[in-house]
């Protein structure tokens, strides 16, 4: 069978990866792909973005199966013109996809079905925005209302902070339509971590867990990115608590969708904050896979993507099970120059390794310029490598990236540093 993913990431470029392994799948297209796709056996890249084009082209080369990687295809409505085309495709609907692209909706889906969260109001007008922050005081979180990249959330540590935030959305209108509206919520103490499943409208399938690293610097400093690095399994996730976060938060919201008459079949994310009581509390829904939690995740499955992909659009993921490699996986982001602000792109890249058993390198911002790489976006490569321990594919990791070089290469020392203190 011939299949296509959507989108030109890391994410994608894992997914591929993986479907490509299926002993069913005989080629993926990855439409637009990037430099590692273009280069990855039983890989081809599509440079097509319009949906009508990617329908006729699914038409003519009979491809059997879609996966959406990135959130914005899926705002805009691809799985609704796929399967109004009839083509199979995995992917919540336009109307689902809604959970990520406004989080005005999420929050008030989250209140309306009992999810826990942090409170919140929603403004358009900065003046009472303002004046919300001052009754409420700092530290405080203020997120653009729409999709933005990784750039639409603020955590101000001062009132004066969160104020510019505020302007930098609703005044300057930095971000467009996403900041058109920004949802002020409470700021939660914690560890975080990301939950991820497969839906298919009723039921969801627990992948492997995972914790990002937003912040750009060590020790968790400076300005957040889209991540800088991520783990699996996520040792704040214990058994206990999986429970819960598949009980309270999972299980009520796709009973929530399909209450509300968007049943959501497709990745579903939720971005959560545990409490030192470890109590979870849901701070935002995607409605894809993380990057680059997806990198690690992948590397860890054994089980063939295709197969469960197809349990989901069949409405069987309650018999379906994922076997899980042992071993710990460890992801760290190598970022070009200026990320994440205006990345400078262009720059060739050399050392890169090749594949082995316990270390992959997935491509995120690169692309193909004869026989070169070049750098290509902001977060440009992650090195992601297995090991018996956190800490042993932390240095597997670390070894394969230390050898690659680009110019104003930069990426975090310590991915891990919170499960790895706990030993």
């Amino acid at each position: 069978m011939k299949l296509l993913v959507i989108g030109s990431g890391g994410r994608e470029h894992a997914m591929a990866w993986k479907l490509a392994q299926s002993p069913r799948v005989q080629k993926v297209y990855v439409a637009p792909g990037n430099g590692g796709t273009a280069t990855e056996a039983g890989l081809e890249n599509l440079p097509l973005g319009d949906f009508s084009r990617l329908i006729s082209f699914c038409r003519e080369e009979q491809i059997q199966l879609t996966v959406v990687g990135p959130e914005a295809p899926l705002a805009a409505g691809i799985v609704d013109a796929f399967q109004e085309a009839g083509l199979r495709i995995f992917g919540p609907v336009r109307a689902a996809a809604r959970l990520e692209s406004s989080k005005d909706f999420a929050k008030q889906f989250m209140v309306r079905h009992g999810l826990p969260t942090a409170r919140y109001e929603t403004f358009s007008d900065a003046t009472r925005a303002r004046a919300y922050v001052d009754r409420q005081g700092a530290p405080i979180v203020v997120k653009a209302d729409g999709l933005a990249a990784g750039k639409g959330v603020v955590v101000a540590a001062s009132a004066a902070e969160a104020h510019a935030a505020i302007d930098t959305f609703l005044v300057q209108n930095r971000l467009g339509d996403a900041g058109a509206r920004v949802v002020i919520e409470e700021y939660l103490e914690g560890e975080e971590a990301s939950f991820m499943v497969m839906a298919d409208g009723a039921h969801a399938l627990a992948l492997a867990t995972s914790q990002d690293h937003k912040r750009l610097g060590d020790g968790d400093r400076g300005p957040n990115t889209g991540g800088m690095g991520a783990i699996s399994p996520a040792p704040v996730v214990t058994p206990q608590l999986h429970a819960r976060v598949m009980r309270e938060i999972i299980q009520p919201a796709l009973a929530g969708m399909a209450k509300d008459g968007t049943p959501y079949t497709g990745f579903l994310y939720a971005g959560l904050m545990i409490d030192k009581a470890g109590n979870p509390r849901t701070l935002e829904f995607n409605c894809r896979l993380g990057d680059p939690e997806t990198q690690p995740i992948l590397l860890r499955l054994k089980s063939d993507l295709v197969g469960l992909i197809e349990h989901a659009l069949e409405g069987t993921l309650d018999r379906a099970e994922a076997d899980w490699d042992r071993r710990a996986a460890l992801c760290v982001v190598l970022a070009a120059a200026n990320y994440p602000g205006e990345p400078r792109t262009g720059d060739e890249i050399h050392g890169l390794p090749g594949a082995a058993e316990d270390c992959r390198l997935f491509h995120a911002g690169t692309r193909l310029d004869g026989g070169r790489i070049l750098t290509n976006g902001g977060r440009v490569l992650g090195v992601t490598a297995l090991g018996d321990s956190l800490k042993l594919a932390a240095r597997r990791a670390y070894e394969a990236a230390d050898a690659i070089r680009f110019q104003g290469m930069q990426y975090r020392k310590d991915i891990g540093h919170r499960a790895l203190k706990k030993g």
